[in-house]
């Protein structure tokens, strides 16, 4: 296994190049963003392990980038850095979808001992696909929710919810998914068939419409 790629999304030039500095040292890979929207950029195009974002951010604020990071369901875990101690502002960043929450000024080996508990939960057994927090047990064949509850599929709702896993933020068109899927001389309708039954068991928001494209990754 590589080394474990982080995303740094800070706009303290000082304190960005001191934060990947020491993880760097630590045999980190490191990107840094200076600001939300490259950071979103950075966040939807690239595979991370763990987010480090600032709360208050130029042109995105961190409350935005991880909300709509988790709404494209980049599994990447998030620990969001931030001058705003109060428990509101805790709280805050944890519905918005992150992991953990560190308050400035912080000690670079606690941040150290952070990223690593987040890195032990981002590995996953081989061959298992992270959904979010839920994830596929491509053994049992079941969808596995945040909750640790399972739902049995059957092959093929197993394999078109792999497929839309497995590259979370693109759109992928109908036809693409039944030739990956079910074969060239399946109907052209089975995809929005499949779609139904995995949402009727996982909910709606588990492949996600895009009209006139097609459909892309959810969330469980």
């Amino acid at each position: 296994m590589g080394s474990p790629r982080l995303l740094v999304v800070e706009d303290d030039e000082e304190l960005s190049a001191m934060v990947t500095e020491t993880l760097v040292d630590e045999g980190y890979i490191v990107d840094r963003a200076h600001d939300g929207q490259c950071g979103l950029h950075l966040g939807l195009t690239r595979p991370y392990d763990v987010m480090v974002i600032d709360r208050l951010l130029p042109a995105l604020d961190g409350l935005d980038l991880v909300a709509r990071l988790r709404s494209r369901a980049v599994p990447a875990r998030a620990l969001m850095l931030t001058a705003l101690g109060a428990v509101g502002d805790r709280i805050a960043g944890l519905d918005a979808g992150a992991d953990d929450y560190l308050v400035k000024p912080f000690d670079l080996d606690e941040l150290s001992a952070r990223i690593r508990a987040l890195c032990r939960r981002t590995s996953a057994p081989a061959g298992m696909v992270r959904i979010g927090d839920g994830h596929l047990d491509p053994v049992a064949r079941d969808a596995v929710l945040p909750d640790g509850t399972r739902v049995a599929l059957s092959a093929r709702e197993f394999e078109l919810l792999r497929v839309l896993a497995a590259r979370p933020s693109v759109v992928h068109s109908r036809s693409q998914l039944r030739r990956r899927v079910f074969g060239e001389a399946a109907a052209a309708s089975i995809v929005d068939t499949y779609v139904y039954y995995l949402r009727r068991k996982l909910g709606r928001p588990v492949v996600g419409t895009v009209h006139g494209l097609g459909y892309r990754m959810g969330r469980l």
